[in-house]
């Protein structure tokens, strides 16, 4: 998961950012749009309501450093729900193998 921000605003509520999700089952990434000044709670109620009901709670997230997938909200939520979170850095996101 990674964050693509800056960009111009975009649709009826101004979306200026998306959110990449690369979901290990599928062949094409899933882009949802969002806003760039998203808090950790509002990235995880995008997630329950536009991914994870059409798929399955991932096992393992891995993301960049990102300050809102390492906030206390979203580590509450990965330890509730017995999944890891993984912290790569840029150029180097395959940290789970190849």
């Amino acid at each position: 998961m990674d964050s693509v921000t800056e960009l111009p605003p975009n649709g009826d509520k101004s979306y200026n950012s998306f959110l990449v999700i690369l979901y290990r089952y599928r062949e094409t990434p899933i882009f949802l749009p969002s806003h760039e000044d998203e808090t950790a709670m509002d990235t995880d109620f995008l997630l329950w309501n536009r991914f994870i009901p059409h798929t399955e709670l991932f096992k393992n997230t891995i993301s960049d450093r990102e300050p809102k997938f390492k906030s206390v909200l979203w580590t509450n939520i990965q330890r509730l729900f017995e999944t890891n979170l993984s912290i790569s850095t840029a150029y180097h996101s395959q940290i789970d193998g190849p």
